[in-house]
Formats: structure tokens, sequence, C-alpha cells
């Protein structure tokens, strides 16, 4: 039941996202940029307890696309 609720949860997050980036709202960018933060964490703790090909790949997918988020992040937007 936990689980389907944080589901849930992270769909309405993912959503609004959505629809922030769609009209370049500033704040949208702010929320990718912690979406993408909060996955880190729990793929450095399945790392921790047993790497695969798959684990890795995934875990660098989404530390690279934090660096370039963080990267580009004052550029994106309406004053860009």
């Amino acid at each position: 039941m936990f689980s389907g609720l944080v589901a849930a949860l992270y769909a309405v997050l993912t959503a609004v996202e959505a629809v922030g980036l769609w009209y370049e709202k500033d704040w949208a960018t702010i929320l990718v940029l912690v979406l993408v933060s909060i996955s880190i964490p729990p793929e450095i703790y399945e790392l921790v307890h047993g790497v695969t090909v798959l684990k890795l790949a995934v875990f660098i997918t989404n530390v690279a696309i934090l660096g370039y988020l963080l990267h580009h992040w004052p550029k994106h937007g309406k004053g860009a």
C-alpha cells in the first residue's frame, strides 16, 4: 500500500513537472533537479549491495543528467 502511494505521488509530481516545463516555469526546472537528485542516493545504496551492469548504467546516466542540468541550469528559462 505504501509503495503504491509513493508511486502515485511521484506520478503526480512528474505530471506537474511536465506542465511546468511546457509553460517554461522556473520552478519546474528546480523540480526536475530535485527529482533527479533524490534518485541518486537509493541507486548508491543498490550499488553498495551488488553491482550489476544495469544498475551501474542507470547510476551513471542519472549522474550525467544531473551534471548536465546543473551546468545549464542558469541558462534555462525565460531569461536565457
